[in-house]
């Protein structure tokens, strides 16, 4: 078979086939790192000063403008790790859905765009399984099994987000546990709705309860699918997130299909009327 050109060049093209609101480029190393023009790299994102402050204020202003009040800081930083985190966490759980590669992008390979939903990538170490064509690519580390490749997914996650994270927590008054659900519902709801535009929504359940069963830290919480049943009979596949979004701060009726503080009737009503366009 022949070599692909990266390790995550064909999942980033079949994203952008499903999901082409996303632009994702990989960058060679002659390539240098995208600056001006509303990229900012997620180092000075993690760097907590400047940066941040300029990456929130785009959510401060969005929200005035699309719910006619200010947000609480608390409610605007929560919004913009969001909007980040389940983008950037399609960068490493695509490629392990579609190819079972996992990419491995430090902050300081990762560079975004959110007024063009465009990434900027810097390709590394990855990690696949044996007998897959990539394990001849420079940065190749071949790993027993399935749940080898599962530990690289948490991993490389982990990597990531967390100095992310130290940024962002303490303007979401969130620490620890808070956070790590955080992780584990942008992990699940990003890979579970990009699965649907494939049309893989059945296999994207049984491979997330398996990457995050619950017990694996700094993890909190489980992929946590189940199903309701409709008032006439449908199935009505859900789950439960671990944290709440905040977005009941700004629009007190109106709560997520899967927040954790909506009921199951009431969830029924929202599934049923999502199901109906």
């Amino acid at each position: 078979m022949p070599l692909p050109s990266s390790p995550v060049a064909e999942s980033f093209a079949r994203l952008a086939e499903v999901y082409p609101w996303l632009t994702i480029s990989e960058l060679t190393g002659a390539d240098p790192t995208p600056e001006g023009e509303g990229w900012v790299t997620a180092a000075a994102l993690a760097g907590n000063g400047a940066a941040l402050d300029t990456f929130l204020a785009w959510d401060d202003a969005q929200i005035r403008r699309d719910y006619g009040e200010p947000g609480r800081p608390d409610v605007v930083a929560s919004f913009g790790l969001h909007r980040y985190a389940w983008t950037a966490c399609l960068l490493i759980t695509v490629p392990w859905f579609l190819h079972r590669r996992v990419p491995r992008f430090p902050v300081t390979h990762v560079s975004y765009d959110r007024e063009r939903d465009r990434m900027a990538v810097r390709p590394s170490a990855f990690a696949c399984l044996p007998g897959d064509p990539a394990a001849a690519l420079p940065g190749a580390r071949v790993v027993a099994d399935e749940e080898a490749l599962r530990d690289e997914v948490r991993e490389a996650v982990a990597e990531h987000l967390g100095p992310v994270f130290a940024a962002f927590g303490p303007r979401m008054r969130r620490r620890g546990r808070a956070l790590w659900g955080m992780a584990t519902d942008e992990v699940v709801e990003g890979l579970w709705y990009i699965a649907g535009l494939l049309e893989e929504k059945d296999r994207a359940t049984r491979e997330l309860d398996l990457l995050l069963p619950g017990t694996v830290k700094p993890y909190a919480g489980s992929a946590a699918f189940r199903t309701l049943t409709g008032p006439g009979g449908e199935e009505l596949p859900t789950r439960d997130r671990v944290t709440c979004c905040m977005y009941y701060t700004l629009r007190p009726d109106d709560v997520c299909a899967t927040c954790p503080r909506a009921c199951d009737a009431e969830r029924v009503v929202k599934l049923m009327t999502e199901a109906t366009g």
